[in-house]
């Protein structure tokens, strides 16, 4: 079975901004890039809410559009409509086997979202996930920690240098702003 590789997402709250980026690059097996462009973050429920997603992409958009169903059922309440997708990831046999992480935020939380069950709101006001996450991570640590950027400029500025790292990220790279 082949593998695909799809991304790295961060995000960052600073102030009354919350930010959520991806690279555009959809990588099949370890040597073929299948996707420049593929856009992995977008504002869900009334532009009120971002989301990102990192591994498989097919996975992905189905546990977008679950997650949304769930903001609905739970009037727009993020932690509630999170820990209701990551119940259901977990036990419906037809989403137990779907692979790929989300980081969801709005105006108040910030949270990643797995599929054994776990809701992790982070420590800091800024997390990062997928092939390139653990470098996007460490950039936005050292520019939210050491800079006055803004969170726009500390995602963006985070994915490049994930970029310039790792094989699986590109510097096509999308954010949504709430």
């Amino acid at each position: 079975m082949v593998e695909f590789h799809a991304t790295t997402i961060c995000a960052v709250k600073k102030g009354d901004d919350v930010c959520i980026g991806g690279d555009g690059q959809v990588t099949m097996g370890e040597t073929a890039i299948m996707k420049n462009g593929a856009k992995k973050v977008k504002k869900i429920y009334k532009n009120t809410v971002v989301s990102g997603f990192a591994g498989s992409v097919a996975d992905a958009f189905s546990l977008t559009e679950k997650f949304e169903s769930k903001l609905d059922e739970h009037g727009g309440n993020l932690k509630k409509a999170a820990v209701a997708l990551a119940q259901l990831w977990r036990s419906d046999k037809a989403t137990r086997n779907l692979e790929a992480l989300m980081i969801v935020a709005d105006k108040t939380d910030l949270l990643v979202i797995s599929g054994n069950g776990e809701v992790i709101e982070p420590d800091q006001p800024f997390v990062a996930i997928g092939s390139g996450g653990n470098y996007a991570y460490a950039a936005a640590n050292a520019l939210y920690n050491n800079t006055d950027l803004d969170a726009e400029a500390i995602v963006r500025k985070s994915l490049e240098i994930a970029a310039s790292i790792c094989v699986y990220t590109n510097n096509n790279i999308s954010v949504e702003k709430l």
